[in-house]
């Protein structure tokens, strides 16, 4: 997978995927000021370059039934390495756990955890985490609403002087420059 410099261009397609990653290659291509085939063209190198990593769709989670969103703070009993991947790989295992960080300080891992209501997250601390090899101690903060809820990363359009673009000098296509 090799980077590539990002143009204008590139960053405003980056920008429009990821605010509407449903968007047609028609109208994507329209906002990014280019016809579609080229358009398809650097969304497909910019997959292939990694900075597309997927797809999704946003859902309702109170719609779905989750009513509760608790952060876990998870303190383990060993940071050594093997410790540390054993712990990760067994939260992949947990469909009620939706993110997972490693922490440095004295807290060694975030998990944001969904839950029908207290009482099934209260079960999933009992049963899975606390349980968990190695797990020496949680702290559960009880979220009581989302106030932003971005995904993905800022996307300045506009920062060519960022990039390395100066007086109007463009990349091209990233598809070229692969």
């Amino acid at each position: 997978m090799q980077k590539v410099k990002l143009d204008k261009i590139d960053r405003q397609i980056l920008h429009n995927l990821q605010a509407e990653g449903r968007i047609t290659n028609v109208e994507l291509s329209r906002r990014a000021g280019i016809s579609a085939p080229p358009c398809l063209r650097r969304v497909r190198a910019l997959e292939d370059a990694g900075y597309i990593k997927s797809y999704h769709a946003s859902l309702d989670p109170k719609t779905l039934g989750f009513h509760v969103t608790v952060f876990a703070q998870v303190g383990l009993a060993s940071q050594a390495e093997p410790d540390l991947e054993a712990f990760e790989r067994t939260v992949q295992d947990w469909s009620e756990v939706r993110e997972c960080f490693m922490l440095a300080g004295e807290t060694d891992f975030l998990l944001k955890v969904v839950a029908a209501d207290w009482d099934a997250y209260q079960m999933f601390l009992t049963t899975k985490l606390t349980a968990a090899p190695n797990v020496n101690h949680v702290k559960s903060s009880l979220s009581i609403r989302a106030a932003k809820s971005e995904p993905g990363v800022p996307i300045a359009v506009d920062s060519a002087a960022e990039e390395g673009e100066e007086d109007g000098e463009d990349a091209g296509e990233v598809g070229e420059t692969l």
